[in-house]
């Protein structure tokens, strides 16, 4: 196997004194799609901030290995101009300015044919480019607005922060296409979610747990220990043993 894309190694985050990430390793590989798969309170969203470079989700432990670079002390934006991007959960509010004019915000150089394209891969018909972005949009549209913009960066890694938030099933189909197109053209893709249905699309998945990944492997068997064998996360759930994770 080629060197990882992405290589997270014993990431510890905190929130207010509160250990949220305690000892997370996890790969993701060029051109495959891995997934972080996990209860809600699980802390899936705090290993995405921290992998974008949020101020408040620095690290205290860990390293963060990109494309051959240690980019742990790296800014969002160096990040974002050394080819990773995060979709995340709950799209940004761009009032007032086109879908069209929105999209240019992520690749400049595009034209009209693959603005269009970007928008018929996430099935929204190409007069969408006129309409303005604003509160007659949908949060699903705005989602898969959002979308478009990732697929037009082709970034080297995308993170997806649950992806089908906001996002009818008929539509989910078409955005898991999506995914696997932007891996086939040579992104490494991270979907972080808390449905097996979307973690099984993987080719690879992580189980989390409070905070520490406890099961890597298939994404089917993934999958099944999800369904089979975790609870809600809560004050109530077991203690982690900070061992390394198991691998099936």
């Amino acid at each position: 196997m080629n060197d990882p894309l992405l290589r997270v190694e014993q990431l510890h985050v905190s929130r207010e004194g509160v250990p949220i990430l305690q000892g997370v390793n996890l790969q993701a590989q060029a051109g495959e799609i891995t997934g972080v798969l996990g209860r809600n309170g699980a802390g899936k969203s705090t290993l995405a901030y921290a992998l974008m470079g949020l101020p408040a989700y620095a690290p205290s432990k860990g390293c963060i290995r990109f494309a051959g670079e240690d980019i742990t002390d790296w800014s969002i934006t160096e990040r974002a101009q050394g080819g990773l991007t995060l979709a995340w959960q709950h799209p940004a509010r761009y009032e007032g300015i086109t879908v069209r004019d929105y999209l240019k915000l992520s690749a400049s150089g595009a034209g009209e044919a693959e603005l269009t394209e970007s928008l018929e891969l996430v099935q929204l018909a190409p007069s969408y480019l006129d309409r303005l972005v604003d509160k007659a949009l949908s949060g699903g549209e705005r989602k898969r607005i959002e979308l478009a913009s990732v697929y037009l960066m082709h970034p080297k890694l995308a993170i997806l922060d649950e992806p089908d938030s906001g996002v009818d099933l008929l539509a989910l189909g078409d955005i898991l296409s999506l995914f696997r197109r932007l891996a086939q053209e040579g992104s490494g893709v991270l979907i972080i979610t808390h449905r097996e249905d979307v973690a099984s699309q993987c080719h690879r998945s992580y189980l989390m747990c409070r905070g520490h990944i406890i099961l890597e492997g298939s994404a089917e068997a993934v999958k099944r220990y999800f369904l089979s064998q975790c609870e809600p996360c809560g004050d109530n759930a077991p203690e982690m043993s900070g061992e390394v994770a198991k691998r099936v």
